[in-house]
């Protein structure tokens, strides 16, 4: 057996191999998606939403994008904005806030710049 035969005889294998395992694991990912339940529900009774209104949120989150962040359901931050930064970033200003209140009885916006300076490193 020639050289160059010998090669593509181990490329077509690591090829079936690798496309194998990919297709196993895929096919587990969408056999164990996750559930979606039929209402979500208070200890009282009320119902909260339906499972027609999760699939419709769904299919909004899906349409911005937001399917792309994160986790083995997607292929990260590619398509959508980072909705964890955004809320982590509105997350500190509203303690900035809090903290220039109890400080200077002001809003954040509202204080000098060194004071905020101040504040920042007080969050940090």
């Amino acid at each position: 057996m020639n050289k160059e035969r010998k090669l593509w005889i181990i490329f077509s294998a690591v090829m079936v191999l690798s496309f194998g395992v990919l297709g196993y694991y895929g096919f587990e990912i969408y056999q164990q998606m996750p559930p979606v339940p039929k209402s979500v529900q208070t200890e009282g009774g009320t119902v909260i939403f339906t499972e027609k209104e999760i699939l419709d949120g769904q299919n909004a989150w899906q349409s911005i994008g937001g399917q792309e962040v994160g986790s083995i359901w997607g292929h990260g931050a590619y398509q959508a904005p980072d909705w964890t930064a955004d809320w982590l970033h509105r997350e500190a200003l509203l303690i900035l806030d809090q903290y220039a209140q109890e400080e200077y009885q002001k809003d954040y916006e509202q204080t000098s710049p060194s004071q905020q300076a101040a504040l920042q490193v007080e969050l940090q």
